[in-house]
């Protein structure tokens, strides 16, 4: 019964990608596209999920970032001692603000080594080459999608600054849609010590080939070899000079302990926030407290995605809090309300949670590239909603898949 649900879920979500769509007409040129992106999505998910390669990469990055916190741990303990134990004997666990969020100041310095030393360059590269011959956009786009799985969605737009002048309009919004669908390398070990690893690793990758399948439908255009070119024609390394290693180190590592600081505000904030609304709605609506109320909203399209209906209220609360606050929050709330739920349904949650695409992300993409460039700022600022509604379609899509695959 799932699998059916699923797949009416599938051209559900599909349906409602093309409904919004800026030129309808154009969509049947890229029907062939959407078809073969599908088809690697599911390839993508059966290997990861149902294969023993698939479990075997899993297991490799999976204890590779254990071995990257633990080390993270090492620093985080030295500087804050026994504060990183406090908690520890308790059902809660010690503080996310040591367990979960300090390593990644230690995670984003890797990554800054990583790319002084040319190594994520070159896996930028050959993997936007891959991806543009399959999602059939234009190089630009593919590196973009390719590059804001490891930079963030901020830091992305700063590798493509040179570019931004020469984009049109269509293809700053496919830009900005791939930044909102995918999550940073830098925090992936605060998903994993909150969600499945393999459900993080699934949704990087599905939302990356999803992001095309949405934008074709709901955003299609073609690209030329010639106008690819003009376009790249302003290289973004030419800008500033060569830095020193540990200019770098200090950099990265500066650059880490803003986003750790960063989300234990965000965490601060939302989750005391959603605490009040709770507490609100509770005292006006006889009991039923705001999540509860997101679930109601949120359980039709958990429906689709191939979740029980007598689990769909709770997963769509999660669903919900993700989009009215971020992912975290989510993960957060998912890792401590799980009791209830079966494997598939959490399977499909916490693949839907791995995105940036919430309300707060249309500021941080605006704000991100309104200060590299002013008229593309505004041009992402009018297309705000459609993105976050954009991204979340991707999201959906991506939980859909997988929840016709586990």
């Amino acid at each position: 019964m799932h699998f059916v649900v699923g797949i009416l879920g599938l051209l559900g979500f599909l349906l409602l990608a093309w409904l919004p769509s800026t030129d309808r007409g154009a969509v049947r040129t890229r029907v062939g596209r959407v078809v073969l992106l599908l088809a690697v999505q599911f390839g993508l998910g059966f290997l990861l999920l149902k294969t023993g390669v698939g479990a075997a990469a899993v297991r490799v990055v999976r204890d590779g970032f254990d071995h990257l916190l633990a080390y993270a741990m090492q620093g985080t303990s030295f500087v804050f001692g026994d504060l990183v134990k406090v908690g520890a004997d308790t059902s809660t666990g010690a503080p996310i603000l040591f367990t979960v969020l300090m390593p990644i100041v230690f995670v984003s310095m890797v990554i800054g080594i990583l790319q002084y030393l040319r190594v994520l360059p070159l896996v930028i590269r050959y993997l936007g080459q891959l991806l543009a011959w399959v999602s059939g956009y234009g190089r630009v786009e593919s590196f973009n999608a390719v590059a804001a799985a490891i930079l963030g969605q901020s830091e992305v737009f700063i590798s493509l600054r040179n570019l931004l002048p020469r984009l049109p309009e269509r293809r700053m919004v496919t830009l900005a849609l791939s930044a909102m669908s995918t999550v940073s390398a830098s925090i992936l070990g605060a998903y994993m010590m909150l969600i499945d690893a393999k459900y993080v690793l699934l949704g990087i990758a599905l939302n990356m080939f999803g992001a095309f399948v949405v934008a074709s439908l709901m955003n299609p255009y073609t690209v030329t070899a010639f106008e690819d070119a003009e376009v790249l024609a302003a290289h973004p390394e030419s800008v500033d000079g060569p830095q020193s290693f540990f200019g770098m180190l200090a950099d990265y590592i500066l650059v880490g302990f803003r986003v750790a600081f960063t989300v234990a505000a965000m965490l601060i904030g939302f989750i005391a926030l959603l605490a009040m609304l709770n507490g609100i709605f509770a005292a006006l609506f006889d009991g039923t407290t705001f999540q509860e109320l997101m679930g109601h909203v949120f359980a039709p399209l958990a429906f689709m995605t191939g979740i029980p209906w007598h689990e769909a209220d709770a997963a769509g609360g999660f669903m919900g809090t993700k989009l009215v606050s971020n992912e975290i929050v989510a993960m957060t709330e998912l890792s401590r309300h799980r009791e209830g739920l079966s494997d598939r349904t959490i399977a499909i949650v916490s693949t839907y949670l791995v995105s940036f695409a919430n309300f707060s992300t249309i500021g941080i993409v605006v704000g991100a590239v309104r200060t590299l460039n002013t008229h593309q700022g505004a041009v992402i600022a009018r297309w705000g909603l459609r993105l976050l509604y954009s991204a979340t379609l991707v999201s959906f899509l991506s939980a859909t898949i997988v929840g016709l695959i586990a």
